[in-house]
């Protein structure tokens, strides 16, 4: 018959056998688990040093005048202090940093920015900072935390390091020279097997698998209770970063040196009543009134004068000569010139050998006198047609500016063959510019009471209506525009974004076109300034105003502070 109790003390004896090999792993996995929350980049809340790699320590503070922000490097305190309505840097304030008990000045640097010097700083946990301003647009108080490194912990004796201790302190030196848990406990699973192997017999595979499945379960319990820790909030991370970086929720931050460098400003949103505006396609045209054309009536061979051919951008007065075309004349009225002069040519010879026996005569007083003044007056009358003859087959065209002006267009060169009425120089002045633009019925042509143009550089351009034509071109209604006080870029035929106001209002936000920005789904973004370091991208609805500004109709709230300049920019951000 089994007995159940046959052998108990053989297995009894083999369990307490393998006893001491348990407790050890049971040990090991101890002092790998004490040593666990020790571990790099743990968040041991705000006494915890900076993790290895991290940003530089900084405190952050804001009012309703200002915002600052101080970097620690090197025992210096950086500090970074600019106006919270448009994030401009003051320059010429007066600060006095007080670090716990201690009051300290800071001291003014030329790129814009003031150092603090003290003791304070070596220190360790954190440091409660009050910033006293004192500036030109006014005086505040400003209170901070500045997270200093925390203290290191006191060197173990050796007597407490002698031991398990040892052994704790070892597997802590190898944890962190992993830098992984994962690493630290499959260790400690092949450290347990192996003891469990070294001690088992033929009788002993129980001792051996209760070793080895103690050290397995311990193991994954370590490596699930660190997996996916929480190191505290990823903004955390990046409030100790110097460069701009992505944060998770979508948000950018950007350290205040880079905000210097990149000339990063606000403004603070208040809805505004403002006409509508409506865009248009358009073009420069040249003012009818300031502008002219230079052609040939009847064409030729093209010569320069004395001064040469004008180039393009010289600036003319009227009545300067451009250039002369000889006329070419075909062979048959060259052969019935000829033919003329010849004809001229006998006839003069007829009248002065006639004048000559007629004064013969006359000094006889054979003739009367008035005979001779007749063939005289004939003779000169005969040499007159002679010249003019001439002139007819030599004489150039002179091609003369109409205005005074510049030289906008030049197509001619010393040489070449023209055609009647081809345009050869084309002359404008450099105020004299207009406005041309199509309108498919988006507003009533007669309603404008204001517009603005934009060109490809982005230039803005102030426009004052000037008519609008009583007959359609292409299906649209052409306006014309008079560009007021035009740039030096412009140039006759620029393409133009017209900007024409219909006089319904709008009721929004009216922000400069720079502000709003495209998003990856492109989608209109503006980006908010949240915080001293912090923006946050806000998807908006936005309608046309003029060439330089739209209206924000949906997205914002009044009192927000909106990136005016540098939006583009903090969007590339990564």
């Amino acid at each position: 018959m089994f007995n159940p109790y046959h052998g108990a003390p053989r297995r009894l004896a083999v369990v307490l056998a393998g006893l001491p090999a348990l407790v050890l792993s049971c040990l090991l996995l101890a002092a790998t688990s004490t040593g666990a929350p020790a571990h790099e980049g743990h968040d041991h809340g705000n006494d915890a040093p900076l993790a290895a790699g991290a940003g530089s320590p900084r405190v952050a503070t804001h009012s309703d005048q200002y915002e600052l922000v101080g970097i620690l490097k090197q025992g210096r305190l950086t500090l970074y202090l600019d106006r919270s309505a448009d994030n401009a840097p003051v320059t010429d304030a007066r600060i006095t940093a007080t670090l716990g008990d201690a009051e300290v000045a800071a001291e003014a640097t030329p790129d814009g920015t003031y150092t603090v010097s003290s003791p304070k700083l070596a220190g360790h946990g954190p440091l409660e900072v009050v910033f006293n301003v004192q500036a030109p647009g006014g005086e505040d108080l400003l209170i901070g935390t500045l997270p200093l490194p925390a203290k290191p912990s006191a060197v173990a004796s050796t007597a407490s390091t002698s031991g398990i201790e040892g052994i704790r302190q070892s597997l802590r030196s190898l944890g962190a020279g992993t830098g992984s848990p994962y690493s630290l406990a499959g260790g400690t699973l092949v450290l347990g097997l192996l003891l469990g192997l070294a001690l088992r017999s033929r009788s002993r595979w129980v001792p051996a698998t209760a070793v080895g499945l103690t050290a397995l379960l311990v193991s994954a319990g370590y490596a699930l209770a660190h997996e996916g820790h929480d190191h505290g909030p990823g903004t955390a991370a990046a409030a100790t970063s110097d460069a701009p970086q992505r944060l998770p929720d979508g948000n950018v931050f950007l350290p205040k040196p880079s905000q210097r460098l990149m000339e990063v400003r606000t403004a603070v949103t208040r809805p505004e009543t403002a006409q509508r505006g409506v865009q248009l396609i358009g073009r420069v045209i040249a003012d009818p009134n300031r502008s002219g054309l230079v052609q040939s009536i009847n064409g030729g061979r093209v010569s320069a004068p004395e001064r040469g051919l004008p180039r393009i951008g010289q600036s003319v007065r009227k009545g300067d000569i451009l250039a002369t075309v000889e006329p070419a004349l075909p062979l048959a009225d060259q052969t019935t010139i000829a033919e003329r002069a010849g004809e001229i040519e006998q006839l003069i010879t007829v009248a002065e050998g006639k004048l000559e026996r007629l004064r013969r005569l006359a000094a006889d007083n054979i003739t009367p006198r008035s005979q001779v003044v007749d063939a005289e007056a004939e003779l000169v009358g005969l040499r007159r047609r002679r010249e003019i003859v001439r002139q007819s087959r030599v004489e150039p065209e002179v091609l003369r500016a109409p205005i005074d002006g510049v030289i906008a267009n030049a197509r001619v060169v010393a040489g070449q063959v023209v055609q009647s009425q081809d345009v050869l120089f084309q002359i404008v002045h450099p105020e004299g510019f207009w406005a041309e633009a199509l309108v498919y019925g988006e507003v009533d042509p007669t309603k404008i009471a204001d517009a603005t143009a934009l060109s490809g550089d982005g230039t803005s351009m102030r426009l004052r209506f000037q008519g609008s034509s009583r007959a359609l071109q292409q299906h649209a209604t052409v306006v014309h525009f008079a560009i007021l006080d035009p740039p030096a870029s412009v140039s006759v035929g620029q393409p133009l974004t017209v900007v024409a106001r219909n006089g319904s209002e709008v009721t929004g936000f009216i922000l400069p076109r720079d502000a709003v920005v495209r998003a990856a789904n492109g989608d209109a973004l503006v980006w908010l300034h949240t915080a001293p370091e912090r923006f946050e991208g806000r998807p908006v609805r936005t309608e046309a105003f003029d060439a330089a500004r739209v209206v924000v109709r949906d997205g914002l709230k009044a009192g927000e502070r909106v990136v005016v300049r540098g939006a583009e920019l903090i969007n590339q951000v990564r």
